[in-house]
């Protein structure tokens, strides 16, 4: 109370620099981390998601323009190697991918970065190009992720060059399979063929889909996240029926649009627009689903995850915004699972799945009104997958809400059973429920939203979440409620105390209770 202005601003910094979360070390939650941001002008920034303070930048040295030269451009931020929970010694490492020039042809560099102390490590100068990054889910004895980069030949190039990760790629070379989006409309299959020299290797067209140019033009694609844990790979239905997800990780979803000379919304035919969705496996490029909307028009927004997909797009004919949701389910493990693996619990167990065999797939579908344009959509992401999702999308008041998957389910009706509200299956309408409380950036906008991302802490029930682009946000989700913790502000000292108060009125009770029946044997 003494404490005068000037006073008052360092009490709060002191408290603000020893707080909890504020903290530089790793907590056994997962909740304290470093978000790595890269900006256009090759600056990385470092920045604790306690209070969003800078602890470092970089602007890269690999990436800094030189005397007369063209300007280099970044083009992704990867990790490289991130060392398991107790090596406390090692320090984890990301990859900077970028271009000695202006184009896509120009040839790459790649950096790599200290993630805790934010210096650049090595640099590297390559004389090809860069057309995609392939990570790839195999770590060497330094837990550094291998990476194929695929030049302007489409000859793939191994990174880390050691021959401990060559021996490790020629192991499982036969079955890494990759695609490439053409912008003409042309989607390609590519398989790694033969090793021409140290770590280059030559690839092979294995199948392509062309889309007519005159009838259909890519609008956009969606694949599942490679770090997405499924919990189980069966649905229970309400009447005890066991309904088997397609979990192929080798799908991409593709959506197509009338091609047209208007791009706004409303102002194209409704008779001369419409959009048809494609489910394509990659491996052998055959056309698992697809789906024609009709009087539909874009931009078009689509989010894939586990075994289902929700799209967004403009209805011409009812002038308002759709969602479509999509759930995939295989029915040809259906008769593979017999009564007593049903009651050990194997009918969750992993089955060999193969993208050459033909799938026997159902697909489940439903379409709601949504009341707002999208910019962005995402997933919530959980350690184990067992927690119930969440649809983050970026609207075009640039707010991020939060939607549960529940809504978007296309299993509801009108009047559902008692099984189905057992199962949890709520009453269909025709447009999805928003609540103030479901925008997760609550009163505030994010200027020129542009992303969102979604990781997972150590615990379950949390979701971190982070939206960028001109402001930046961050928080903490829980889906389905923090079942796994307690909250910050519980009172151990109360409970402590209500334990001794317990324990000492068990004893008490007890002595009282021998002396009872003592006293009763005398009689």
């Amino acid at each position: 109370m003494l404490a005068s202005a000037e006073d008052v601003v360092a009490l709060q910094a002191v408290r603000l620099k020893n707080a909890e979360k504020t903290k530089m070390t790793r907590d056994h939650n997962g909740f304290r981390k470093l978000i790595i941001l890269l900006t256009k002008s090759g600056k990385l920034f470092a920045l604790h998601s306690g209070d969003g303070h800078v602890v470092w930048s970089l602007l890269i040295p690999a990436l800094r323009s030189e005397h007369r030269t063209p300007k280099p451009e970044p083009v992704k931020l990867l990790p490289w190697r991130k060392p398991h929970q107790h090596a406390l010694d090692d320090s984890p490492v990301f990859l900077v991918v970028g271009r000695l020039g202006p184009g896509p042809n120009a040839p790459g560099v790649l950096s790599w970065v200290d993630a805790y102390s934010g210096r650049e490590l090595h640099s590297l100068k390559l004389t090809y190009p860069i057309k995609q990054v392939l990570p790839l889910p195999i770590l060497d004895s330094l837990e550094q992720r291998l990476h194929l980069f695929v030049d302007g030949e489409t000859n793939v190039h191994l990174f880390p060059n050691t021959a401990e990760s060559l021996s490790l790629f020629n192991n499982q070379s036969q079955n890494v399979y990759f695609y490439d989006v053409n912008k003409d409309g042309v989607i390609k299959g590519f398989r790694i063929t033969d090793h021409i020299e140290d770590f280059v290797f030559s690839t092979r067209l294995l199948w392509s889909v062309v889309f007519p140019s005159d009838s259909e033009a890519i609008a956009t694609t969606a694949t599942r996240n490679s770090d997405e844990v499924v919990h189980t790979q069966a649905k229970v239905l309400g009447d005890r029926n066991v309904l088997f997800k397609y979990l192929n990780k080798n799908i991409v979803f593709v959506t197509t649009v009338a091609p047209g000379p208007s791009s706004k919304v409303g102002l194209a035919a409704p008779e001369d627009s419409w959009l048809v969705a494609y489910l394509i496996d990659t491996i052998t490029g055959q056309v698992l689903h697809r789906v024609t909307h009709q009087d539909v028009q874009g931009p078009v927004h689509a989010v894939l995850s586990e075994n289902w997909v929700i799209y967004h797009y403009f209805n011409l004919r009812a002038h308002r915004y759709e969602l479509t949701v999509m759930e995939f389910y295989d029915n040809s493990r259906a008769e593979t699972k017999g009564v007593l693996q049903y009651i050990i619990g194997r009918h969750n167990a992993s089955a060999p799945f193969s993208s050459y065999t033909y799938p026997n797939i159902d697909v489940k579908s439903q379409s709601y009104f949504f009341t707002s344009s999208v910019k962005k959509m995402a997933v919530t992401m959980t350690a184990r997958g067992i927690t119930s999702r969440q649809l983050l999308i970026g609207t075009n008041c640039d707010q991020v809400l939060a939607l549960d998957k529940r809504f978007l389910d296309p299993r509801r009706s009108i009047n559902p059973t008692a099984m189905e509200r057992e199962e949890g299956i709520l009453p269909l309408t025709d447009g999805l429920p928003i609540y103030p409380q479901s925008y997760v950036t609550h009163s505030y906008r994010l200027e020129g939203l542009r992303g969102i991302l979604s990781v997972p802490a150590r615990l379950e029930s949390p979701s971190l979440v982070f939206a960028y682009g001109l402001d930046l946000f961050y928080t903490r989700l829980a889906p389905s409620r923090t079942y796994d913790s307690l909250t910050e502000d519980f009172s151990y000292a109360l409970l402590l105390i209500t334990m001794i108060v317990l324990v000492v009125a068990i004893g008490v009770s007890w002595v009282m209770s021998k002396r009872k029946e003592l006293a009763d044997k005398w009689k």
